[in-house]
């Protein structure tokens, strides 16, 4: 239907959106402003536990044919099975069940945004827009910070930093067991400031460790054509064939390695091929060394529990899991250092704990008194000396020497 001019100004008067040329104004006791009804509706939330694009985008709204669209605009730059629990997501739909617009926050340095161009939905990995800056934070262990945990908090810092910074040292301190009364420490880290957001922690370059007496240094360096690890002043790898723990810290033995042992369940006294470490429910459990998926089974005596294959003969056993880490199927490749699962109970379990077991060709061996036997990674190759020289006097510069 088509207004003509005057009869469409005529209805616009009446409304009170506009005024007639030759008589008063509008009192603003009788004008009127005309709300107009919100075309899209915007949603926030973060990802949950085992949920996937496709159940994210149902659950906003979306109909069918934009839920097709967009998760195959999304695979195109974009793993959609590599969504994280707990990462922040907002989507604005159209009332009529399309998408206006999606960001998914990958990680703190990447976000997926699909949105409507014309004719087509557009998906693209962009970049977070964030300011790097060099910090350094001085702690030390005692009465009122009997952890790494609470003195790295006394300084104003997270936990994400102490767990980086047991993750560097891990091949050199067991933070379970060896961490000692004035024990103190100094660590340079890379840290990210993004608008309306915590500040997240980069890479640490550098940190210092005393230890009950002994000083223990980190540096990171990149080798030319090599991957950038961590290494002590003399250039010697801080990296070791395993971890001195499959937890990240401050759990404690329970039971260790023995050839008779009173089961506390079973009340019959049996060899115990591992070690027990008691841990909260749901602690991360990682992978000791660099290897293979053998098995991920659940039986009645061993709960949940993963298996890996590592070089030079030796596997690994995790048991009593509350849940597998993403992706453990058989087969499937994991770093040292990779939540393989988290602590929990099942199978013949009075409480949460871990039972970690290792074998050497096939015979159980008691794991920590193998990995004090073990050699350490490769050094820095001797055509890279002088610049990690460099690299490393630049590093201790920043811990204020």
């Amino acid at each position: 239907m088509r207004f003509s001019g005057l009869r469409l100004i005529a209805l616009l008067a009446a409304a009170g959106v506009v005024g007639c040329a030759d008589g008063p104004p509008a009192s603003s006791s009788t004008a009127r402003d005309i709300t107009l009804a919100p075309d899209t509706t915007l949603i926030n939330g973060v990802v949950r536990q085992h949920s996937t694009l496709e159940a994210i985008l149902r659950g906003a709204g979306l109909t069918n044919a934009a839920v097709v669209d967009v998760i195959e605009a999304s695979r195109r730059v974009f793993d959609v099975r590599r969504l994280r629990a707990s990462q922040p997501f907002v989507l604005e739909r159209t009332l009529d069940g399309g998408l206006r617009e999606f960001q998914y926050e990958i990680d703190n340095e990447s976000i997926l945004k699909v949105s409507t161009a014309p004719g087509e939905l557009h998906a693209d990995v962009l970049p977070i827009q964030r300011t790097l800056e060099h910090a350094v934070a001085f702690g030390s262990i005692g009465t009122a910070t009997p952890s790494l945990f609470q003195a790295m908090a006394a300084e104003g810092e997270s936990p994400e930093l102490a767990i980086a910074l047991a993750g560097v040292l891990a091949g050199e301190i067991d933070f379970n067991t060896e961490v000692q009364p004035q024990d103190r420490f100094a660590v340079a880290f890379e840290r990210f400031s993004r608008e309306g957001h915590a500040p997240a922690y980069g890479e640490i370059t550098a940190a210092e460790f005393w230890n009950d007496g002994r000083l223990l240094r980190a540096i990171r360096f990149t080798p030319p054509a090599g991957k950038a690890d961590y290494f002590d002043e003399q250039g010697r790898s801080l990296r070791r064939f395993f971890l001195r723990s499959p937890l990240k810290f401050e759990p404690r033995i329970t039971s260790g390695f023995s050839a008779a042992r009173m089961h506390p369940v079973l009340h019959l006294e049996r060899a115990h091929r591992g070690v027990d470490y008691a841990a909260p429910p749901g602690a991360p459990v990682v992978a000791i060394a660099g290897g293979s998926v053998v098995s991920a089974t659940f039986d009645n005596v061993n709960g949940r529990m993963i298996r890996l294959r590592h070089a030079s003969g030796y596997e690994s056993d995790y048991l009593h899991l509350s849940t597998f880490g993403a992706g453990m199927r058989v087969g499937a490749r994991v770093d040292q250092g990779q939540v393989i699962g988290l602590v929990g109970s099942t199978g013949l379990a009075t409480g949460p704990h871990l039972h970690y077991a290792l074998r050497r060709n096939g015979a159980f061996v008691n794991p920590l008194r193998e990995m004090r036997n073990l050699p350490p990674g490769e050094p820095v190759p001797a055509a890279a000396m002088e610049a990690f020289r460099a690299a490393r006097d630049r590093a201790l510069a920043q811990l204020g020497r």
